[in-house]
């Protein structure tokens, strides 16, 4: 579902302003980092993994069409029933028909980008549905009102002094407690009656393989377990890229999300659901329905650099070390997938009109690139999605290329490459702005870089010539 209309600008500088966000993200964002580091100790055994990663899920958008066919069949035989949408609205419609046709007036949710990104609960509302989140974290924001702030922690933003605010306000008769574990049992408390009497459950998938038919899902909690396996109907949502080829692919990849995610070797519950409740079993669903999710995949999957972005397993790592999303948080991008992954794959799908700004919400460092366990370009695609912004009309191959076409910038990079394809040019606007030093004018879009930073200052010699002085050989 397309994200509702945003001042980006706006939304970074209210997020600069807040202390309390950096301070937030910062030290959670810390510790994530930390444990990442703990657990992949090992620089080649890491380079290895990531190697074996990023082939499985290349192999996988090499023969996706195969795959999700063969996923299908296997699924139907299984006794899964599959559906497909082309659209988040269709994918709405087809949860909703399922949960009418249960007769289900309230769902219990495990945690779902997939319907983050339909806009899933605000649509069932609208419907005459509860959605109940029943993760820890999506449970807090759902009480306050507001959307994910991270792809794996969606309550990053709020300290345990917020949480203790918005369950006092929120839920009927709880005390005021900052305590964790006091403040753990309430939400418990609350959701087991909920997983008691719900008719149907809905998850996200975090990989279906086609071989088998089956659906994994990760996490630590048990609530996914209880959305899948308590109530009567399953609803299990996923983008197509979910894909995986065959059982033997899931140890590396697992241990890449659950590593990169949490720091954790594996997660505390993984759930693999290959079909339905069997006759004579005692627990889990009498229906399992997946819907399966295009929204714009097909076209990046048509994209043979952007295509890349599809091999994203969703850990969450590049904006755990990404300097811009630690700074201002997830809120400030105005989408469901926010940081640098977020910044790639939300222009595709929203076109660049709307969010071709997010791409340039980065410094480029590649710091996101180098911490990716399935090794996606990310700056590359990043300056991608920027230089189709900036496309020329008739040229460009996503949605909305051109709408940030700018006079100034195109006259900007056309004198950029003329002066570094002409040497002695290029000398002698380096020893004239060097002359300057530290007086270069504040105009235009140096007066809106010093607004927020220090003004560049251009050494007295270029480095070619303190190479060329100092006698260096090049070697």
């Amino acid at each position: 579902m397309k994200s509702d209309s945003f001042d980006f600008t706006a939304a970074l500088q209210k997020a600069l302003a807040d202390p309390q966000i950096g301070g937030n993200f910062r030290g959670a964002l810390d510790g994530l980092r930390g444990k990442r580091l703990a657990l992949f100790n090992d620089a080649e055994e890491l380079a290895s993994l990531r190697a074996t990663g990023k082939a499985l899920k290349a192999r996988v958008l090499s023969r996706l069409p195969e795959l999700l066919t063969q996923l299908e069949a296997n699924c139907e035989k299984n006794g899964i029933r599959v559906h497909w949408a082309e659209t988040t609205e269709q994918a709405n419609r087809i949860v909703l028909s399922i949960l009418r046709e249960c007769g289900a007036d309230m769902v219990v949710k495990g945690k779902s980008m997939v319907s983050e990104e339909m806009g899933l609960n605000r649509f069932l509302e609208q419907n005459g549905v509860e959605p109940v989140e029943t993760d820890l974290g999506e449970f807090i924001i759902q009480l306050a009102v507001e959307p994910p702030s991270h792809i794996t922690a969606p309550a990053l933003h709020k300290n345990k002094l917020q949480v203790a605010e918005i369950f006092h306000r929120c839920v009927p008769g709880a005390p005021y407690t900052e305590n964790v574990e006091e403040l753990n049992a309430i939400a418990r408390t609350t959701l087991r009656e909920k997983f008691r009497t719900a008719k149907a459950g809905l998850s996200g998938v975090n990989f279906a393989i086609a071989e088998t038919g089956t659906l994994v899902l990760v996490e630590n909690e048990g609530n996914g377990r209880m959305c899948t396996h308590v109530p009567p109907v399953h609803i299990a949502l996923m983008g197509l890229e979910k894909v995986v080829e065959k059982l033997d692919d899931l140890p590396p990849l697992m241990r890449l999300l659950t590593g990169s995610a949490t720091g954790q070797l594996l997660s505390t519950y993984v759930n693999a659901i290959t079909s339905p409740r069997a006759e004579g079993e005692l627990d889990g669903p009498r229906e399992v329905h997946l819907v399966i999710l295009d929204n714009g995949r097909s076209t990046m999957f048509a994209d043979p650099e952007l295509s890349g972005a599809l091999r994203c397993l969703r850990c969450g790592a590049c904006l755990n070390n990404c300097p811009v999303y630690v700074r201002v948080g997830g809120h400030a991008y105005g989408s469901v997938y926010p940081g640098p992954i977020g910044a790639v794959i939300t222009p595709q799908l929203e076109g660049i009109d709307n969010k071709g700004d997010l791409a340039g919400a980065s410094s480029l460092c590649g710091a996101c690139e180098e911490v990716c366990p399935v090794k996606i370009p990310l700056a590359g695609h990043l300056r991608r999605i920027r230089a189709e912004g900036q496309a020329a009309p008739g040229e460009g191959c996503v949605r909305g290329a051109g709408a940030k076409r700018s006079l100034v910038e195109r006259l900007a990079w056309t004198a950029w490459a003329y002066t570094e394809t002409h040497p002695r040019l290029r000398e002698y606007l380096l020893r004239a702005a060097a002359l300057m030093g530290d007086k270069l004018p504040e105009v235009g879009p140096l007066k809106t870089w010093t607004a927020a930073r220090t003004a560049p200052r251009v050494a007295p010699k270029s480095l070619r010539q303190r190479v060329r002085e100092e006698g260096i050989r090049h070697e």
